[in-house]
């Protein structure tokens, strides 16, 4: 297993834990796991990936909605997509 596949079934592992309660947090639509991004430029970074339907600042969430930066280590990116639904 290479690092960068490692570093995959990692966060893979951490984010299958944590999935249920990122998922209950508001405004979260999806978890998942990918590259980290910055400045619109995706990184080799792997993270847990987060998206939500609009980024907010952490002073207007409760704080049990705040979603941390890393998660047992894991780095987590919290991404803006809007609302996901499925197409029929």
């Amino acid at each position: 297993m290479t690092m960068d596949e490692a570093a995959v079934q990692r966060a893979l592992d951490v984010k299958r834990r944590h999935e249920k309660t990122l998922r209950g947090k508001a405004n979260v639509v999806a978890v998942g796991v990918g590259r980290r991004v910055r400045g619109g430029v995706p990184t080799d970074e792997i993270c847990i990936v987060v998206s939500v339907k609009a980024k907010l600042p952490a002073a207007r969430l409760a704080p049990s909605d705040v979603i941390p930066s890393r998660l047992e280590g894991v780095p987590v990116d919290v991404v803006a997509t809007g609302e996901i639904s499925a197409l029929s």
